[in-house]
């Protein structure tokens, strides 16, 4: 998102809180960086340039959910959804063997295997552990539209705002999933990669794709 210049416009009278304030900001958060600091005899100002790319936090399918039923239910029924139970002590046991894994380890804390069978693991606010972030376990959709908090807001993606355009939800970090997205874990690093194409597997693993109600071009 690159940086967002944040102006404080500071009286002649607030000179002593505007060099505080610089001060403060300075020592507090080293991401801060002054770009000019005029202290004129008229007036004092300070223009700070403050980081925007921030990390939005995720926050899990439950809040898809309740605007994209129709979707989230097509998308509970596949592998992507159970993507963590494949990782547990047993489950899909031949699988493994096959591809020289050990059947009865349990990698569900494994963090070789975690990226790809959770939610922003490794990411602010993503996926910790089954223990501590059971809401974000499973490949869900901020996998591969990105995380929520960025766009999940009243004046962007909400009941609010029902003929949003996707553009402003693109610049608040919505993901467009194509090839690339998916070749983040289908590729050959995977044990169990095989060849993969990416309009079959959207129309086949994913969930089912529905007519939008409401224009967002």
């Amino acid at each position: 998102m690159g940086k967002r210049e944040v102006f404080i416009r500071l009286s002649l009278t607030m000179k002593p809180q505007a060099a505080k304030i610089r001060g403060e900001l300075m020592r507090g958060e080293p991401n801060w960086r002054p770009l000019s600091a005029v202290m004129g005899g008229l007036a004092a100002g300070i223009l700070l340039a403050m980081p925007t790319n921030v990390h939005a936090q995720f926050v899990g399918a439950s809040r898809c959910r309740a605007c994209h039923i129709a979707e989230a239910k097509s998308w509970e029924q596949t592998k992507m959804a159970k993507a963590l139970e494949l990782l547990k002590p047993g489950v899909a046991a031949e699988t493994k063997r096959a591809h020289k894994l050990d059947p009865q380890k349990d990698y569900t804390h494994d963090a070789s295997c975690l990226p790809c069978h959770v939610t922003g693991y490794g990411k602010p606010g993503g996926f910790e552990s089954i223990e501590t972030t059971p809401g974000l376990a499973g490949v869900q959709c901020e996998q591969c539209h990105g995380a929520g908090g960025g766009y999940l807001k009243p004046d962007l993606m909400s009941l609010q705002n029902k003929e949003y355009k996707r553009a402003s939800l693109v610049a608040a970090g919505l993901n467009i999933p194509d090839a690339k997205t998916c070749q983040v874990c289908h590729n050959k690093r995977s044990p169990f990669f095989t060849p993969f194409d990416f309009e079959t597997r959207k129309a086949q693993g994913t969930h089912q794709h529905f007519p939008l109600k409401y224009p967002h071009g």
